[in-house]
């Protein structure tokens, strides 16, 4: 069946678009026919392109750069047209649902989109060829104002510490992310010199496409900073991450980037991907596991291995436990998952288990892994980590006759090995 490319036809000339419409697809002029009723419930790909403005104002989908791709049902699809058209937006294509591979006029097709039970306003994510990252979007004399949705706990009982998972809503703006970048957090009110605060950086913990898998939020894991002052021995708690955990749903948030290039995800699906995180270091790697596992959408489809080696103190501190461990029972030959809880479990020789105790456990396996080319490295949360893990990469590769320090080089030259600690 073929596309109606509207590129070439004015917005503003609706009926005879519609009677195109009409034609093409054998829609009768009997506004009772029981043809005419079922063909009304029928869904179309409309796939726009440089779609902006208000979504809380205008009924939007989504606001981005590029390609967006919509479904929308018969009867709607005049006003949806309409509304497309005062976002800024343009329709290169309009496509049956059931025909599955939406084509952009004048173009090759992208990926296949599978057409079944969409709502109304499903965004379908087609396979992406924008490498541009983005950064600093907003500033932080002109930051996004962001609005919590969702705000729960991390922690089970017996656990140590405050951690929670944070959900803003971005549809109202321009910000858009990649997997392992950091926005900055305002918090508000002023310091101790008097003068505002100042934005902190948080690891993101949703992919792109946000925990609702609608390109409209970005989430957080962010752990209440709490310690004593060596000089009145009285407790402190982190400002910023204070504010956060207890942020209520409603409430608004100011929102500074996103930065970072570091930590991003390969777009190679068939890439080994050893992630060694930390507590709260978690996050990028959160994201990394639902875009790869959890989401399999069309614009990234994992094929690769991924091994995660996550440092808690206690199981209760394990964060995301029943989701990772989901993914690991149900992609067996793709994720490996593996812990080091440190006060629960003991090494060989009676000491603490950390992660850098099982990249020792492991070494040979994991040496034999980073030498292949296709293999990235990361490493994510406290910096007490790195020098034992450099220290046991050294002694491997000199087993084999190697400069552990070249290979380091080499590996971050090629953007295969990530580190942020703190």
């Amino acid at each position: 069946m073929p596309t109606i490319p509207p590129s070439k036809i004015k917005n503003t000339d609706k009926s005879k678009y519609f009677g195109k419409l009409h034609i093409m697809y054998g829609i009768t002029s009997t506004a009772n026919s029981a043809g005419n009723q079922s063909y009304a419930s029928r869904l179309f790909i409309y796939e726009v392109v440089g779609l902006g403005g208000d979504g809380r104002n205008e009924n939007t989908f989504v606001r981005k750069s590029g390609t967006t791709y919509i479904s929308v049902p018969y009867a709607r699809m005049n006003q949806e047209m309409q509304r497309i058209t005062k976002l800024g937006g343009t329709i290169v294509s309009i496509r049956p649902a059931e025909d599955a591979i939406p084509v952009v006029a004048g173009s090759n097709p992208p990926a296949t989109v599978a057409a079944p039970s969409m709502t109304p306003t499903q965004i379908i994510h087609p396979k992406s060829t924008d490498t541009e990252i983005p950064v600093n979007i907003y500033r932080p004399k002109t930051p996004f104002v962001g609005k919590c949705i969702e705000n729960y706990g991390l922690v089970a009982e017996g656990g140590s510490g405050t951690v929670r998972h944070v959900t803003f809503d971005i549809s109202a703006g321009d910000l858009r992310y990649l997997e392992g970048q950091s926005i900055g957090i305002i918090p508000p009110g002023m310091d101790k010199k008097g003068k505002p605060e100042k934005l902190r950086l948080y690891s993101i913990a949703s992919t792109r496409h946000g925990d609702r898998e609608d390109d409209k939020t970005i989430s957080l894991c962010v752990r209440q900073l709490e310690y004593q002052d060596p000089d009145t021995g009285e407790t402190v708690y982190g400002v910023c991450s204070t504010y956060l955990c207890n942020l209520e749903p409603g409430a608004d948030v100011n929102i500074t980037g996103p930065v970072g290039k570091e930590m991003l995800l390969p777009d190679d699906e068939e890439a080994t991907v050893i992630m060694l995180a930390t507590g709260t270091g978690i996050a990028p790697f959160r994201a990394f596991l639902w875009r790869m596992f959890k989401e399999q959408h069309e614009d990234y489809k994992f094929r690769g291995k991924a091994w995660l080696i996550f440092g808690v103190p206690y199981t209760a501190n394990i964060l995301y436990k029943d989701d990772f461990e989901k993914m690991a029972a149900e992609y067996p030959d793709n994720f490996r998952l593996t812990y080091a809880i440190s006060r629960e479990q003991n090494t060989a020789d009676g000491g603490k288990v950390y992660v850098q105790s099982r990249v020792s456990e492991y070494a040979d396996e994991l040496f034999e892994m980073i030498q292949k080319p296709n293999t990235h490295v990361y490493m994510c949360g406290l910096k007490g980590m790195q020098p034992p893990i450099d220290e046991t990469f050294t002694a491997e590769a000199e087993k084999r006759g190697l400069n552990w320090d070249e290979m380091r080089r080499d590996m971050r030259k090629n953007h295969r090995w990530h580190v942020e600690v703190y």
